[in-house]
């Protein structure tokens, strides 16, 4: 689950299955790490059932979250998401060899945690980290609202 502002992964989980708790456990993930403003946040997924199920779909509500999905067969509707999981491959799954699903969970959380989240640069951040980009606005967020604008 991607942070579409900063690119972050704030959700994650990995299984041998492909069922709603897989993803119901990503989402409690980023859910239990962000500030969720209800009303103020739109999640956005493919058409995966998953994404669709009664249990699903009433967290999301619950959380006060829009739901939104991807068009049938619409790739580009989930670019970032796509360039995610490219990258992903081409710099951990594919460059390890995993002894079982503990062993890949493990290093997979920790490529996403200190490599993804934290070095990673990426351009629409102005070659920055999710993490560094997130700590820049928070911190532009706190100086302009502690500004006094009184003359």
């Amino acid at each position: 689950m991607l942070d579409a502002f900063s690119r972050k992964v704030v959700g994650w989980a990995l299984e041998n299955h492909l069922t709603a708790t897989l993803a119901l456990g990503a989402l409690e993930m980023a859910l239990r790490d962000r500030d969720i403003v209800p009303g103020g946040l739109i999640h956005h997924t493919d058409q995966g059932v998953q994404y669709a199920c009664g249990d699903y779909i009433a967290r999301l509500e619950a959380a006060g979250i829009q739901p939104s999905m991807s068009r049938p067969g619409c790739r580009y509707d989930n670019a970032m998401a796509e360039s995610f999981m490219k990258t992903l491959k081409a710099e951990e799954v594919n460059a390890t060899t995993y002894q079982d699903i503990n062993h890949a969970r493990s290093a997979i959380g920790e490529f996403i945690e200190n490599i993804y989240n934290r070095h990673r640069l990426h351009s629409a951040l102005d070659y920055r980290s999710p993490m560094e980009f997130e700590l820049a606005t928070l911190t532009a967020a706190k100086t302009t609202t502690s500004v006094n604008l009184q003359p």
